[in-house]
């Protein structure tokens, strides 16, 4: 997990490091500032598109290698405690450098190694995420914030190396087709099922499910003698397909994925120390405060959010009178099965959908609480059928959404996307953001927070699914939405932080990213 810190000049001496900003920090601008008419033509995006895709190429170099020895290695790779003590206190930043080597044991020139810093208490029920400064010359300086007292472990996970990630990039970005998807065609009481994509490679007759304004698409080889309206379901599997090569699917083999660099570090201690420091009151989290690196720390199953405090709240109560609109994937769904969980009043709706994916919709007419989950658009992967008559693109929904202050929209995609070319998701993210930009001109009192993606399990199919792609997206998204009054949660700090690895974690961690929605609208 790798993000910018500024060293203060005396360290910076003493590691005789240039420093400079490491190719993971990714702040663009790629927008102007929200104009009175937010009409953007299909140009302005395509040209929005590709600068970002121009910027991502910047920051993932080619790194080609003719042996896996000369890759990164964990074990001989080299970890340095600066500043080493018996006992540290709590509040002080703990730094570690990591100089990293290949399987030869020669040192490496070049940076670019997808790195994960973690620290534990596993008795406390306690971890934070680390921060990571890439050198860019196989140097890297490993920071921690010290946030509890007691037995502390610390953990840097080597991912991918960096000639992993460059093949991950490339690779990603060159095909459309490692998730094939069958569509199913309703004709009176018979079926027909076709092969249907993002983009299809085909000179037979197409159906074409197209957005004309925000030029997003979806392909079906159109079922002789059948309307291409009578499309009603969609499943998918993932195909046999690769672009990697063999040296590079060596790579990512379960036991070269997330190998530990500092096993051989023992525990540290944490103590108070200045039991007569006073510790400052930090006010309670608001919509709108800007996040921090970390972002918090878990202790005691419990989020922690450095630059806030998160209060206690009555969930029935503060959804009195909203109406919540939780759009996007199955992550996001999680959030309503907690509801419906925890507030008894709240009855579901049967909307009569079918299948995997299906519309929810619950109430409490006596609270006036109204909460609905809807999927996103295409791409949808999921090897059980699912309905396709209701799918719309989020944009979409977003229009026809009213808005006023106790409307709540929570958005959150991503891990849909990860196994096809990035273009696909900044498109998306792009025109979501547009979308989001005319209601809040419209609406300006209406709450909108993104959820970001969680991490996930490290043994999935790496080509399609590795936190890899998931972090670009995670950057990408930021970047993008950094320009309107939108709530952050940061899900993938919260989850490195609780060490899940899920992409659908546990009760405990939807509970806490729940909380932090909670502060922001009551």
């Amino acid at each position: 997990f790798v993000l910018i810190l500024f060293l203060p000049l005396d360290l910076r001496t003493v590691l005789k490091l240039p420093f400079s900003l490491h190719h993971w920090n990714f702040v663009m601008k790629t927008h102007p500032e929200p104009a009175l008419n937010p009409a953007v033509s299909p140009a302005e995006t395509e040209l929005r598109i590709k600068s970002i895709m121009e910027k991502l190429d910047q920051l993932i170099p080619p790194r080609p290698f003719t042996n896996v020895r000369s890759t990164t290695s964990a074990t001989h790779s080299r970890a340095t405690l600066l500043s080493p003590r018996d006992t540290y206190c709590r509040g002080d930043q703990l730094d570690v450098l990591l100089e990293v080597r290949d399987h030869l044991g020669r040192r490496k020139e070049y940076g670019g190694d997808f790195l994960r810093a973690r620290m534990s208490s596993p008795a406390l029920k306690a971890g934070a995420s680390g921060k990571v400064t890439d050198f860019n010359n196989g140097t890297y300086l490993v920071s921690f914030t010290l946030f509890w007292e007691g037995q502390v472990s610390l953990s840097v996970l080597l991912i991918h190396p960096s000639e992993g990630v460059s093949a991950l990039w490339r690779a990603r970005n060159q095909g459309y087709d490692r998730v094939i998807f069958t569509g199913q065609f309703n004709r009176g009481t018979s079926q027909v099922s076709t092969d249907c994509a993002l983009v299809l490679n085909s000179s037979a007759e197409l159906c074409e499910y197209l957005d004309t304004r925000d030029r997003e698409a979806f392909y079906c080889l159109k079922p002789p003698n059948v309307p291409c309206a009578a499309l009603t379901h969609m499943h998918s599997k993932n195909k046999d397909v690769s672009y990697l090569s063999k040296q590079e699917r060596s790579l990512f083999e379960r036991s070269n994925v997330g190998v530990e660099m500092i096993a051989k570090f023992d525990a540290i201690t944490v103590s108070k120390c200045n039991s007569e420091k006073t510790v400052p009151v930090k006010r309670q989290c608001k919509f709108g405060m800007a996040s921090t690196i970390p972002s918090g720390h878990v202790w005691k199953d419990t989020w922690n959010p450095v630059s806030c405090s998160l209060a206690a709240i009555e969930m029935k109560e503060c959804l009195r009178g909203k109406f919540i609109y939780l759009l996007g994937d199955s992550t996001i769904r999680q959030w309503m099965e907690y509801f419906k969980s925890r507030i008894n009043t709240l009855k579901s709706v049967d909307l009569h959908e079918s299948g995997k994916f299906q519309k929810q919709l619950a109430v409490d007419l006596n609270k006036n609480i109204n909460i609905q989950w809807q999927k996103h658009g295409y791409p949808l992967i999921g090897s059980l059928t699912y309905s396709v008559k209701e799918i719309e693109y989020l944009a979409r929904v977003i229009d026809r959404i009213g808005g006023e202050r106790n409307t709540i929209i929570v958005i959150s995609l991503g891990q849909h996307f990860r196994p096809f070319p990035i273009d696909v998701f900044i498109r998306r993210a792009l025109n979501i953001h547009d979308a989001l930009q005319r209601l809040l001109l419209r609406s300006p009192d209406t709450v909108v927070i993104i959820k970001e993606e969680n991490i996930r399990e490290m043994n999935a199919d790496v080509e399609r699914f590795s936190d890899f792609h998931g972090y670009i997206q995670y950057l990408a998204l930021k970047d993008i939405f950094q320009d309107l009054n939108v709530g952050i949660i940061d899900a993938w700090d919260i989850t490195i932080a609780y060490g899940t690895n899920n992409v659908h974690p546990p009760q405990s961690v939807v509970r806490n990213q729940i909380n932090i929605l909670l502060n922001f609208i009551c």
